[in-house]
This record gives structure tokens, sequence and C-alpha cells, in this order.
């Protein structure tokens, strides 16, 4: 038997909150990575967004060591996320590993990412290990859920394990079942090295570190490598795996999941979904996996011109790290220079405000988001995606409703014994502008949800343009549905109306469609009192001081620049 046989690489797949960062901690505990005594909850769970939320929002590889049946076995596990904005995080571990474990809550069941996970990874090929997590609950309904994985999955009802990753109960057991169903990696008969880049970090004093799977051939420091996409070759600095910190090893072999220092400097060089390999190596690069497509837009401006340096090297880095994220350079009149950012989804552009905040130490501001449009012959085309709805039952009328109040279209509806499954087709523009807290919040939170881009499709959109006298604002201004032009021209204006302060001049504000003005407010000017220091004398000499200040007011409105607080602004898009 060769090395490669004693080899696991698997992931843990979920929807959000079901356990997978607290199943990992057990894994590390037992394998003896780290020791209980100085173990924290959810390790692998570095960033401190994570810890503060809750949640997973970045892969995590680290390396495991296990003895069965007197064998030692090398177990390379992925910590991945379960939120339906980081998918693409999944699919990159997906592309390295050749098993999942698929963990379900007892309490909540199967969850929308729960179906899309399990879909992922059977595509890949993967062999899936059912286990359901949390027994250890008193509102635990493990028989309930476990006829839910045979009958939406296929599972027979005796390879489902039972666990409470909490306690540690039966935890075990699915570390021999991870070596005993999951395969080693195939053995390769290609000749040189082929190593996929599934993440990378930017180190200050040794530049990029790159994430890797080593399908064919092996790497060690000195080699010189060479990255397939931007035929960018380096010297190798060094090589390792995660235990979980980076540790030195000679060289990673076929099979194997470790980092390469690579010693670049220049991000731009490097691309995760890259395949590595020798200098002059005449080979095909590896799949990869399908390269994420952003889906909504924000602009992003420093709060300070003298930030945007700072904002503009913070936001390279993050890109280097997370390939999803689209950037481009542009500038508003009111806001100066800036940034257009594409992200997959809401939480997605949070998380990354966060880490620019923490991280980096710039104070972002991000501009109302919008989706990509098309424009064909002047016909507008928007993104639809399709929407899957998981919810319990009771649940069902409220967010149908719902759905098609927000122009929804449904597609199907399956009734399974503890929740219904609702497929809609229906504008991405609409999701991102509330609609998922919305189902959140007719469910009681119960609602969980699942989303692809299907295709484009016309729309009558009209351009809204929010003007403060006749100077359009541009940050304000975007694509709107035509039915609904009026209302949100109407609603924009009266918090705009809100957050100016009064000037010596009167401000008009306008909301304006196709060169009509469809909704105003009035913001009226300071006035200083002309008259107070006249002690007497006739009506006459009051209204010429009144008729002097008048004609003022209205030359200052005429010729005064509108010069609209940056402060305004930003409390106009906090509330965003």
């Amino acid at each position: 038997m060769t090395a490669q046989d004693f080899i696991r690489n698997f992931c843990i797949i979920a929807h959000v909150d079901h356990g997978k960062s607290t199943l990992a901690d057990r894994f590390l505990e037992i394998t003896g990575v780290l020791p209980k005594e100085k173990h924290q909850e959810q390790f692998l769970d570095q960033n401190p967004i994570s810890r503060e939320r809750g949640i997973t929002i970045k892969l995590a590889p680290v390396r495991m060591n296990y003895t069965l049946n007197a064998n030692n076995y090398t177990l390379n596990l992925i910590d991945t996320p379960g939120h339906v904005d980081f998918s693409y995080e999944v699919s990159r571990t997906l592309a390295c590993c050749e098993g999942a474990v698929l963990l379900v809550d007892a309490t909540q069941g199967i969850q929308a990412q729960t179906v899309a996970h399990f879909q992922a990874a059977k595509k890949e090929g993967l062999v899936i290990i059912p286990v359901i997590n949390k027994i250890d609950l008193p509102n635990a309904q493990k028989e309930l859920v476990a006829k839910e994985l045979v009958e939406t999955f296929g599972f027979l009802e005796e390879e489902i394990l039972y666990i409470s990753a909490k306690t540690g109960e039966n935890v075990e057991s699915v570390l021999r079942a991870i070596i005993q169903k999951i395969p080693s990696p195939k053995q390769s008969t290609h000749p040189f090295l082929r190593a996929l880049v599934f993440d990378a970090v930017y180190d200050l004093h040794r530049g990029v570190v790159v994430f890797v799977r080593v399908v064919d051939g092996k790497v060690k420091a000195t080699d010189v490598v060479e990255f397939l996409q931007n035929k960018a070759a380096t010297k190798v600095e060094e090589v390792g795996f995660f235990a979980p910190k980076l540790t030195v090893k000679e060289e990673l072999t076929e099979g194997e999941i470790g980092y390469i220092v690579t010693g670049v400097k220049d991000i731009r060089k490097t691309q995760v979904g890259d395949t590595i390999t020798i200098q002059n190596s005449e080979i095909e690069p590896l799949p990869g996996y399908k390269k994420p497509k952003p889906m909504v837009f924000f602009g992003v401006y420093p709060k300070s011109s003298n930030d945007y340096v700072q904002l503009k090297e913070a936001l390279s880095k993050l890109a280097l790290a997370d390939s999803s994220l689209s950037i481009a350079q542009e500038h508003s009149a009111f806001l100066g220079s800036g940034f257009r950012v594409g992200f997959l989804g809401i939480l997605h552009a949070e998380i990354v405000k966060e880490r620019l905040k923490q991280e980096a130490g710039v104070e972002p501001l991000f501009t109302q988001p919008t989706v990509l449009y098309k424009k064909e012959n002047e016909i507008f085309l928007e993104p639809y995606m399709r929407l899957y709805i998981y919810s319990p039952n009771s649940y069902v009328g409220s967010i149908m409703q719902l759905c098609q109040k927000r122009r929804g279209k449904l597609i199907d509806v399956s009734y399974h014994k503890s929740y219904v499954a609702l497929i809609y087709e229906i504008p991405y523009s609409i999701f991102i502008r509330g609609l998922s807290s919305n189902l959140k919040s007719v469910s009681s939170g119960f609602a969980s949800v699942d989303y692809e881009l299907i295709d484009f499709r016309k729309a009558d959109l009209v351009n809204l343009e929010i003007r403060v006298n006749d100077m359009p604002v541009d940050v304000l201004s975007e694509l709107v549905y035509r039915g609904e032009a009026q209302r949100l021209a109407r609603e924009k204006i009266d918090r705009l109306a809100e957050t100016l302060t009064r000037q010596q001049f009167r401000q008009i504000i306008q909301g304006v469609v196709s060169g009509q003005i469809v909704a105003r407010a009035e913001i009226s000017p300071l006035r200083k009192d002309v008259i107070k220091k006249l002690s007497g004398g006739d009506r006459t000499r009051k209204d010429k001081l009144l008729k002097k200040q008048k004609r003022g007011k209205e030359k200052l409105f005429v010729t005064s620049k509108v010069d609209i607080p940056q402060e305004a602004l930003f409390s106009f898009l906090r509330g965003n």
C-alpha cells in the first residue's frame, strides 16, 4: 500500500448554524491536534467576524491523524460556511475532497443549504455520510429528521449516524465512517505537478501564501513553479500543512492538502481556482471549481479622501482570497473617488465591510445596492433568480402571499412531513431589497432560502433621479420599476429632506423620472430678522428691507452651489 492509501480528504457541509464548527472542534480534540483544556469553541473560526456573528464565513483547512485497526490515517478536513452567500467557498472545498459529512440539526431538519450542498457534493461525485447532530437537546426529533433524509436524499436508514457535537457523544463513529467509506485520493499517472489553488492569504513579509490540493506530482521548497492562468513564475520558499497553524514539511505529494509560500508580492498574479505546476511543463489546467459571479453591486467610498489609497489596498488584498469580488474605480460628484464593488449577496457585502473596518482600519461608506442590468435595443433586461424556500407547513400561506406581492412566480410546491418546499422565479433586485428579511419575518424566522441566477428578462425600468436645486445627486439615483417610481421618489426625497440642514437659501428636492417631476419637497431657508432693529417708522421701511432680503434669497437660490454635507449622505445611505 502507498502513503496515499492512508489519506482522507473530506469536508463538513450543512445549513448555517447546524453545528459544523462544533463538530470540527470535537475532531480536533479526539485526534489530539488541540488539547481540550487549551481549546476554545469554534476553533477553526479564527476570523473575529465569524465569532461575533456565530457563523462560518471562511473555509478553514486542518490536518489530523487518527489510528484505526493499527493503521495511522491522515485526515484533511476543510470546514466550510453554510450561508447561501458563501456557496462559492463550498464549491472550492468540494473540488479538493473525495467525501463529505452532511450534517443536519435534529431540531431543525433539512434546510435550504442542506439541499444545495448535497446536490453540489453529488455533482462532484463525493461520498456523502449523513449525520444528525444535536441529539442531546430536549426538542430533538431525530427519527423524524432521519425519515426526511431517507425521503429527500435516498439515504438508507442504517447508514445515518446520530451524534451530539457539543457533548462529543458518538462523534468518534463519524471519524471511523470517514476512514471506512470515503475513498483515498486516486492514483495519478500524470508525470508533472498539478496543484489546485483553493484559497490564499497575503503575508506582509512572505508575500502570497496559497492553499493547495496536490492532484498530481509533488512540490518542495526551491522548485520554480508557474501559475497557469497568468503565466507568473516564482521560486517556492516553503511548503507545509495545516495543524491547524502552518507547519513546515519537506514536500507536498500527490493527494495532500497544504500550503505553498510563493514569495509573490503582486497579489494580482495569483488567483484562486488556478493550477500551479513546475515551470515550462506542458499540461492542461485542473477544472477547479465554478467561478462565482457577483450578483449585487455597491459603490464603496472612503469617509475621508485621505483614506482612498488605504481603501484601495485593503480591497485588493481581500480580492486575493475572495475571487468573487469584482472591483472597478468610479467617481461621485458628491463623494469623490471610490469603487464599484460586486458581491455575491447582501451578507457577503456586510462581511467585507466589517473586514475592511476590523482588518484594515478603514471606515468605508457603502451606497445603496444595485443589480447588474443589461440593455438591448433600448430595452432593459434584469437578472432573474430561482428562489428555493423551505418552511414549516404553518407559514406557507403568508410566504406565498408575500412572494406574489413581490413579483414572484410560483413554479412548484411540494409538501413533506415537517416542511414545505416552494420554488419561485423572481427578480433578483426584489430579493436584495428586503425580500429575504421579509421572509424571515412572516415565517417567524423558520424559513430558509437558497437561490441561483437563471437568466435575464425584459423589465419596464425607468431612471429615478434625485435632484437638489436642479443638481442631480448621482449616488441616490437608480433604475426602478415604472409602477413604483413615484412611491420610491416620495420616500427618498422625504428622507433626504430630514437629513439635510437648512441653508441661507431655499433647497428644493425633486424626484425626476423621464424628465417629469414625480415628487417634491422643500426646505425653507434660514431667515435673519432684518426688521428687528427698527424701533419705529411707517410700514414702507419694513417692506423695503423685507423685499431686499427676498431678492437676496432668490439670487442665492440661483447662484449658490448646492453643497450637500457628506454626513447627510452618510446618514441617508446608512438608513438604506
